[in-house]
């Protein structure tokens, strides 16, 4: 039998948070199962049962897990018509409102609805917070609109920013602004924690405008202090403000010479002001959607003085008359403050590529006695990499290891892509491994593209494992990168066949796999290199292919997509189908650039087709594309292809007329045909007009004239080394081909007095000297 007082014993009112860990497991399973016992014979003997008592058990049954018993339990309180009221719910909110627990505050409501008990403003906002914390935003909306206004219950500004501060975690503008709605109907008013969720919406909606309204329109009502300040500075660091960021910084600093306030932190650790925050008017004129534009805005003073960015001060003061903040009563949470603001203000600076207010604002936090932090160290190193060089950024990580501090991951990143822009693979290899964990494929990725550059795929192939092993995600900008590392097989210049096609199709198939299982799609760069790849290994089909995915996946693949497609059926000599390509394009209104142009009069020379050569000539001048070199060289191959040296040189003599930009590839065109029909006239009168124009000779213009000599005359060094007595930077080119030209037969003395080529190459370098 069950007695009232082991009942008062059994529930006595001790309704502290606790949790599992804190009473233990079996302790807090034991209670739970006595109390039910007891409640079951209480129920049995007729007894009414204490809603209090229900109210420790469904408690309980929540730190346990056991949620059907607790909603059981939640069914039962008020049992043999016991009075409800809400403060029967109430500690059972506040628990579900720390976890957070949405579903079972829910519960809770239909239950109060069901047994008639009205809802008070204290519950109300447990539930709010409940259902906000969960992510229960339209959920806590109802609740707001679900209520009629009483004594007990009725709008309060807390519902509201505890509703905004949801919106910011949630991204969700829309939110944000049917709150300030709500806010403005119910005329609640703001006060300093509103403002701060502004802020929040603000950043998270990269809306800078909206955030100078809520500096101006805080500045009407309230005085800045430390928080407030702390806040906005965040808020235009983030949104790359540099100079309003320093104004309020300066600002911050000030307010700490002057003392007179109390800060401390707050049972969450959040900073907070000792003061009295009264809830300011709410006026429509501070609206989400109507700040999207500066000319609403009242500016931040500038920190620059008399418009003068090459001396900056921070305060009222020069950097030669800052005083020490170690005097504050409130110095370690000060110091923090300005810790981190000065910090943001620095990686602000970074971001902006302004690396002389970053040195000066380091220099500044020192001389007031701020002790830089890992994050300072991080904005000041990042920008000196971008705007100075490694060297300069290596001298502030000595720096830091100098005071036993260790460069953040972040640092250690940005280290190794500069490594990695200089080509310097082992430097950039050796910070990555420095690191603790990487969580962006940044400095991977800039490793992939420095082996890319300097040809290095093996060297690719680790660092992408690497990747895997640490599982850092890749992104589409890592499968770029390995599309061009590893696409194609054989070394440039080389014909594809038939074993490195297969192998080139083996990998391009691994890499989309590894694509699909991180799900990311093909962008217009990973298909750009692929298709590059696919037209290196002369894999026509393939091309094809990829050249409808690309039609497929992006609304416009763009001149330089069909240009790859249409360069590689050329190069694999399938002229006719570079040409259907062509038409067929035209015809679905594809819009050719110089580029297309070149490659197709390139075309002509396989089907060797002059008059084609002349259309496309004459579609080049009716969009707006005079020729170029290039297009001229391709002319000159293709008449040359027909046999017509005169026309070829009608159209070199053209094109040195035409004031374009020459190269030796234009002339090393004719002096290579040249050479094969011996025809030392022609290349003789090419390399007059190189001499004449000023294009200097490369190592390709060196072996046909050599070749050409040594074919036709006995004295072929003398004659081709004073075809580039003006060329000294060839000279080591000339002498492997006049050695080459000994080992064909003709006799070549080495001796400095026996051979004019050697004396007159002495006589000029000693001219030169």
């Amino acid at each position: 039998m069950c007695t009232r007082v082991s009942i008062k014993k059994l529930f006595a009112p001790s309704f502290r948070k606790s949790s599992a860990t804190e009473f233990g497991r079996k302790e807090i399973l034991k209670e739970w199962r006595l109390g039910i016992t007891v409640i079951k014979e209480m129920k049995e003997e007729g007894y009414p049962v204490n809603p209090t008592s229900v109210q420790k058990q469904i408690m309980n049954a929540l730190h346990l897990g056991e949620r059907e018993r607790a909603s059981s339990l939640l069914s039962h309180i008020g049992y043999n018509n016991h009075l409800l009221k809400p403060n029967n719910f109430l500690k059972i909110l506040e628990y579900c409102a720390s976890i957070p627990d949405p579903p079972f505050v829910l519960e809770i409501w239909r239950t109060m609805e069901e047994k008639g008990v009205d809802i008070n403003n204290e519950c109300h906002i447990l539930m709010i917070q409940a259902l906000c914390k969960g992510g229960y935003i339209e959920e806590a909306f109802n609740l707001m609109s679900n209520f009629e206004e009483s004594p007990d219950l009725y709008p309060s500004l807390n519902k509201y920013n505890t509703i905004l501060e949801a919106s910011a975690k949630l991204k969700s503008a829309t939110h944000a602004s049917k709150c300030l709605d709500l806010m403005d109907h119910d005329m609640v008013g703001k006060n300093e924690t509103t403002y701060t969720e502004l802020l929040k919406l603000a950043v998270l909606q990269k809306n800078l405008p909206y955030v100078h309204n809520i500096w101006k329109e805080y500045a009407k009502y309230y005085n800045f202090n430390f928080i407030s300040l702390r806040e906005f500075i965040w808020a235009f660091t983030r949104l790359g403000d540099v100079g309003s960021a320093c104004e309020a910084l300066r600002h911050l600093v000030d307010l700490v010479f002057r003392g007179g306030f109390t800060i401390k932190e707050n049972a969450e650790g959040k900073l907070v002001i000792s003061r009295l925050d009264v809830p300011m008017p709410f006026y429509s004129n501070l609206e989400w959607d109507r700040c999207q534009t500066v000319n609403n805005i009242t500016s931040v003073p500038s920190i620059y003085e008399n418009n003068n960015k090459d001396h900056i001060k921070i305060g009222g003061f020069d950097l030669k008359e800052v005083k020490h903040v170690g005097r504050n009563s409130n110095i370690g949470l000060v110091m923090r403050i300005l810790r981190l603001s000065f910090a943001d203000v620095i990686q602000a600076c970074a971001r902006e590529k302004n690396h002389e207010l970053a040195e000066q604002l380091f220099v500044q936090m020192q001389n007031l006695g701020i002790k830089p932090s890992c994050g300072a160290y991080d904005g000041l190193i990042r920008v000196l990499l971008q705007e100075k060089g490694f060297h300069d950024g290596m001298k502030v990580v000595k720096l830091m290891q100098e005071r036993n501090m260790k460069p953040l991951d972040s640092t250690l990143a940005s280290l190794s892509a500069r490594c990695s822009k200089d080509l310097e693979l082992n430097l950039a290899e050796s910070f990555l491994s420095e690191m603790g964990k990487c969580t962006t494929a940044y400095p991977y990725n800039q490793l992939l593209g420095a082996c890319d550059t300097l040809d290095e795929p093996e060297r690719g192939i680790q660092v992408f494992g690497k990747m895997k092993k640490l599982k850092v995600a890749p992104n589409i900008t890592t499968y770029e990168l390995l599309f061009s590392l590893f696409g194609n097989v054989n070394a440039p210049y080389e014909d594809g066949n038939k074993e490195s096609r297969a192998e080139a199709a083996k990998r391009i198939n691994a890499i989309e796999n590894d694509m699909i299982r991180n799900g990311i799609q093909h962008s217009y760069v990973s298909l750009r290199n692929l298709l590059k790849a696919l037209g290196s290994e002369g894999m026509i089909s393939e091309i094809e292919h990829y050249l409808h995915v690309a039609e497929n996946q992006l609304t416009t693949p763009g001149a330089p997509i069909y240009n790859i497609v249409l360069h590689s059926l050329v190069e694999a000599k399938e002229g006719q189908k570079a040409i259907n390509e062509f038409k067929t394009l035209m015809s679905h209104g594809y819009h050719p650039n110089d580029v297309t142009y070149n490659i197709m009069i390139d075309c002509c020379t396989i089907t060797g087709s002059l008059k084609s050569a002349q259309a496309f000539i004459a579609m080049m001048y009716h969009h707006g594309y005079p020729p170029q070199t290039q297009t001229y060289t391709s002319l000159i191959k293709l008449v040359l292809e027909l046999g017509d040296f005169d026309e070829a040189l009608v159209l070199l003599n053209q094109a040195c007329s035409e004031g374009i930009e020459l190269d030796a590839l234009l002339f090393n065109t004719i002096l290579r045909v040249a050479n094969w029909k011996d025809r030392i006239d022609i290349v003789e009168y090419v390399m007059d007009r190189m001499h004449q124009e000023r294009v200097p000779p490369d190592p390709d213009t060196c072996a046909h004239v050599f070749s050409a000599y040594v074919n036709q005359d006995s004295e072929a060094d003398l004659r081709a080394l004073n075809l580039f007595k003006d060329s000294n930077e060839i000279h080591a080119v000339a002498l492997f081909n006049l050695r080459w030209c000994a080992m064909a037969g003709n006799q070549i003395s080495w001796l400095t007095g026996q051979s004019h080529w050697v004396q007159q190459l002495a006589a000029t370098n000693r001219s030169s000297t």
